[in-house]
C-alpha cells in the first residue's frame, strides 16, 4: 500500500508516517519499482497500537524503546512487557486523577444547578402575590 493510503487507513498524514520511519517508529517500507514506499498492510496494527501508547501519553522516547525490543524479536519479550506494566501503572494513575477530577467537575455543575434551582424558587415566589390576612 502507498503512503496515501497509509495515511489515510491509519488516520495519520503522510508527513506523520515518514517522521515515525524516519526516526525509528516504524520499519523502513519496501520500495515499488518507482522507488515509492509501498507498505505492507500488517503495519496498520502496529500504528494503531503506537496511536494507543501515544493517547496514553506514552513519550517518545519509551515507544522508541518499544519499537527497538520488537525488533530484536522473541527475545526481548520480557523487557517489552515490563515496559507496558510500567506505563500501565502510569495510566491507571492518570485515570484516577481523572476520576478525581471528574467528581470536582460532577460536584461544581450540581452546585450551580441547585443554585439555578434556588433562583427559579424564588422567581416564581416574587410572581405569586402573597395573601394578605
Amino acid at each position: 500500500m502507498k503512503i496515501g493510503e497509509l495515511a489515510k487507513r491509519s488516520g495519520l498524514t503522510a508527513h506523520t508516517i515518514r517522521y515515525y520511519e524516519w526516526i525509528g517508529l516504524l520499519p523502513y517500507a519496501d520500495r515499488d519499482s518507482s522507488r515509492q514506499r509501498d507498505y505492507d498492510a500488517s503495519i496498520l496494527t502496529w500504528l494503531e497500537f503506537l496511536a494507543r501508547l501515544k493517547a496514553t501519553g506514552m513519550p517518545i522516547r519509551e515507544m522508541l524503546r518499544y519499537a527497538a525490543l520488537r525488533e530484536q524479536g522473541a527475545i526481548t519479550e520480557a523487557e517489552r512487557s515490563e515496559l507496558l506494566e510500567r506505563h500501565r501503572i502510569n495510566v491507571r494513575g492518570q485515570i484516577a486523577e481523572l476520576r478525581n477530577s471528574l467528581l470536582v467537575l460532577d460536584a461544581k455543575i450540581t452546585g450551580y444547578a441547585g443554585s439555578k434551582q434556588r433562583k427559579k424558587n424564588r422567581d416564581s415566589e416574587s410572581n405569586h402575590p402573597r395573601k394578605q390576612a
